[in-house]
């Protein structure tokens, strides 16, 4: 019996689905049968109706709002209704179907339609207790597997990310026959029809669920990964130095980054900054490996690029260009004179944009302490009984600290001593900065 009951009123109690035909039924699918058999909270409530005209739907009270094919809003609840329909490849891409409503099309009609078993249940609304499963979703659940419903998977090629992506939020398997039909995707060229927006949140969702390192996982193994991110893909076989990496790939450490960041509950920016943070080892000559110099200024491009190529917002693109340019120089920033410093926190824009430093900081501490993290994960240690690979690392609490030496310098009262002369001010705020930093460092010595 399915747990967390759909909250809808048999029909006969909800004064808009009750002016429906009486042959129309009505049914909950989706997400919302997955989650409930899955005992997860439900975020939303999709609804098919069968038996039933565009002309009924309107009749009984729904508004319209499906463009490619009818789907009404519940004029009190605002969930949405869909008539059951079947469809068509048509042309290229996800929009490339033709879609067909009519009162015979049937539920099972309808949910062959969708990409995988998990997501081809049903539970009518007025016998909530039935889940009606043709296609065996709730075997799949058990099993924790994905599976493709039917032939018509690889007829779009976004179900190529949504499954990668279902894998990173339920830690699931991908079915060898479904993983076939994902490497024909790959392969057709389909996957470049995709709009950037679309790219982008199926990215964004997987890099806000529990286990993001399996969506670049599935996607690397059909041959999606370096079709969507090529950077991101270039950096799989790429070593580094095991005294800083003992898991030696380059691009295991951004799956080890991201699964840390998603434990520590890190915000978006910071996770799609850690995705991009070494796209420059990608592409450091072989010859240097497992050495990157300079693999900061090499990756810097690269995100930019990637960011464009996604549409990423502008607190993702900039986390990841802060974060991709000037780690290394965060690194270093104990080190660093004085005027390289003042340059790295100015670039950090710590004066005027707190935030971006936090991201820096945030970043910081998933780069060093993600191995440590994996390392416990994978002895199934108790995580949360020790916090050691959680700590701020020293270098990042040294630039929170300048930070804050900035800070108190008192530009205002500078401007007042060279009303004067205006020119001069930039320059003496300069030097005011440097003395200020010199000071702490001098401090700090001691």
């Amino acid at each position: 019996m399915i747990e967390n009951k759909s909250p809808a009123e048999k029909i006969t109690a909800d004064p808009v689905l009750s002016r429906l035909p009486a042959t129309a039924r009505v049914y909950e699918v989706g997400g919302a049968v997955r989650d409930a058999l899955l005992e997860l909270p439900i975020a939303d409530r999709d609804y098919v109706v069968v038996g039933a005209t565009p002309e009924a739907m309107l009749a009984a009270g729904f508004r319209p709002v499906g463009q490619d094919f009818p789907v009404f809003l519940h004029p009190q609840t605002q969930e949405e209704y869909a008539l059951a329909r079947a469809e068509k490849k048509s042309g290229r891409g996800y929009h490339g179907f033709t879609f067909y409503t009519d009162p015979s099309v049937t539920l099972e009609d309808d949910l062959r339609r969708r990409d995988l078993t998990i997501n081809a249940m049903a539970r009518a609304v007025d016998d909530a207790d039935t889940p009606i499963d043709p296609y065996g979703g709730e075997r799949d659940l058990r099993e924790g597997i994905l599976r493709h419903v039917s032939l018509a998977f690889a007829e779009d090629p976004l179900r190529v990310l949504r499954v990668a992506r279902f894998a990173a939020r339920f830690d699931f398997a991908v079915a060898g026959e479904t993983l076939m039909l994902m490497r024909r995707l790959a392969d057709s060229g389909e996957l470049e029809t995709l709009a950037a927006e679309r790219l982008w949140q199926e990215t964004t969702r997987a890099l806000m669920t529990k286990k993001p390192s399996r969506f670049l996982q599935v996607l690397r193994t059909c041959g999606a990964l370096e079709k969507i991110m090529p950077e991101v893909a270039a950096l799989y076989g790429v070593p580094q130095k095991p005294e800083h990496h003992p898991e030696i790939d380059a691009g295991i450490h951004i799956e080890q980054a991201l699964d840390f960041a998603a434990w520590r509950n890190d915000i978006l920016p910071v996770r799609y900054a850690l995705l991009c943070h070494d796209l420059g080892k990608g592409a450091t000559p072989p010859q240097q490996w497992p050495s990157h110099a300079g693999h900061e200024a090499r990756g810097a491009p690269l995100a930019r690029a990637l960011s464009e190529r996604l549409k990423t917002p502008a607190d993702c693109s900039d986390a990841a260009q802060l974060i991709t340019q000037w780690h290394g120089e965060a690194w270093r920033s104990p080190e660093l004179h004085e005027e390289a410093l003042l340059t790295l926190l100015m670039a950090a824009d710590v004066l005027r944009r707190p935030q971006r430093l936090r991201w820096l900081v945030d970043a910081m501490i998933v780069d060093i302490g993600a191995k440590y993290w994996a390392r416990k994960n994978l002895q199934n240690e108790k995580l949360r009984n020790e916090n050691s690979y959680n700590e701020t690392p020293a270098e990042a609490r040294f630039l929170e600290s300048a930070a804050n030496v900035l800070r108190k310098v008192d530009a205002a009262a500078i401007a007042r001593a060279h009303a004067d002369d205006p020119a001069t001010i930039p320059a003496a705020l300069h030097t005011a900065r440097i003395e200020a930093l010199a000071e702490f460092k001098r401090k700090r010595r001691c």
